[in-house]
């Protein structure tokens, strides 16, 4: 009999059902152990060599996670590190040790307590991230066993070991950080792209930001779907990387007039764009759109390090400006849109593993420090990434693989 079937069956058979299954006086123990769950969060040692990972990894007593102490758009102001101890997968949870985490540009969003202001300090940061399966509970073991490697996108992330809900997490091949990519940054393109963009051969499409961390799925997804795109950038180098994947028109906006380019070389207007820069950037692309125009806002970054988190905008005659071009602007918050979150997901890893979805990762190695690697280098990557440095996705390194169980 499956775990999946056990749980059903003990409210009807009780001691009997988990004795066939544990044998003898342990599954007694075992039954005690799943009733005590939901009061004190631990699992029936009874099961442990099953269930915990002690003999791979020598899961430690203790760890290290970030934790928002303070309200700040400071990242540094607002987070710190904190030993506690390792925690324990409930019945349907996962014990994840990350091997990799994403740096997002939302998180000194969240640590600003933007997002939910019922919230209130200390809580975990950090929302995606991958590694190995090193513990688990009984339902979840219907699904996972010790070994496995996951992705998921969840709260407190920024942590050496994580608890998270199975039915939560993306089962992956390999703990690669590139898979760590389509979590949020990936997934938000193919979503606002699909759902918002109503994109259509031949059209043109603008991305902004376009050699970050969601920019450059932004190209690849207009790009396949017969578009002509343009993506605005900081350098040469992300220029280059940007024709590297398909962008038609890369603008390295520190050498080029964005607002004059566009209006010289795109006079018809521009018919999708993906913004996530906000501020005087947003105030170009409203000018620029054409007849029936669609502006996805997906973020506004030139503005989230300020106090109120939003930039300045001159919208006093946005109404005019979308009545006479009969366009529209369409916010996108990745957590309204999670029924088509799995479908997303799904599609993504198949075109990476077809090699039809470059996948970009920056873990810092030209960074002034260096790469990015352990948990305390989160700080870091923050810092490097709204200093425009990025290219790519960054991602920080929290732990080296374990020899034992490692799949790469």
């Amino acid at each position: 009999m499956s775990s999946r079937l056990l749980l059903p069956l003990l409210g009807r058979t009780g001691r009997r059902t988990i004795s066939e299954i544990g044998g003898g006086r342990r599954g007694t123990d075992a039954l005690s152990g799943v009733h005590a769950a939901a009061r004190r969060s631990i699992i029936d040692l009874s099961y442990s060599a099953h269930f915990m990972d002690f003999k791979g990894s020598s899961i430690p007593s203790s760890m290290k996670k970030l934790v928002v102490t303070k309200l700040s758009p400071n990242f540094r102001e607002a987070v710190s590190a904190q030993t506690v101890a390792v925690p324990t997968p409930g019945d349907a949870d996962l014990l994840v040790r990350n091997r990799f985490v994403g740096i997002n540009a939302s998180d000194i969003n969240y640590s600003s307590g933007r997002y939910d202001p019922s919230v209130k300090p200390p809580f975990d940061a950090g929302f995606e991230g991958v590694g190995e399966v090193v513990g688990l509970g009984l339902s979840a073991s219907s699904r996972y066993t010790v070994g496995d490697t996951v992705a998921y996108f969840g709260s407190g992330a920024f942590a050496e070991y994580t608890v998270v809900p199975a039915k939560e997490t993306v089962p992956v091949p390999a703990v690669k950080p590139e898979f760590l990519t389509l979590l949020v940054s990936g997934a938000t393109a193919y979503i606002a792209m699909k759902r918002l963009g109503d994109l259509a051969k031949g059209e043109t499409v603008l991305v902004t930001a376009a050699a970050g961390g969601t920019g450059q799925f932004a190209v690849q997804f207009a790009k396949q779907a017969g578009c002509h795109v343009i993506g605005t950038c900081s350098s040469n180098e992300k220029a280059g990387f940007l024709k590297s994947i398909g962008c038609d028109r890369p603008i390295n906006y520190t050498a080029e007039d964005l607002a004059k380019t566009l209006r010289k070389e795109y006079p018809q207007g521009i018919d999708v764009v993906y913004e996530s820069v906000g501020g005087s950037v947003l105030e170009v692309a409203v000018n620029s759109l054409a007849n029936k125009g669609r502006l996805i806002v997906i973020g506004f970054i030139s503005g989230y390090q300020s106090a109120s988190g939003i930039p300045p905008f001159r919208g006093g005659t946005l109404p005019v400006k979308l009545l006479q071009k009969s366009a529209s602007i369409r916010g996108f918050f990745l957590p309204h849109f999670m029924s088509d979150y799995r479908e997303a997901l799904s599609s993504m890893m198949q075109m990476f593993a077809k090699g039809k979805l470059v996948c970009e990762v920056d873990c810092g190695d030209l960074a002034q420090e260096g790469r990015f690697i352990g948990l305390e280098s989160v700080f870091r990557a923050v810092d490097y990434m709204y200093a425009g440095r990025n290219l790519g996705k960054v991602v920080v390194e929290v732990a080296p693989p374990a020899v034992s169980n490692s799949k790469l």
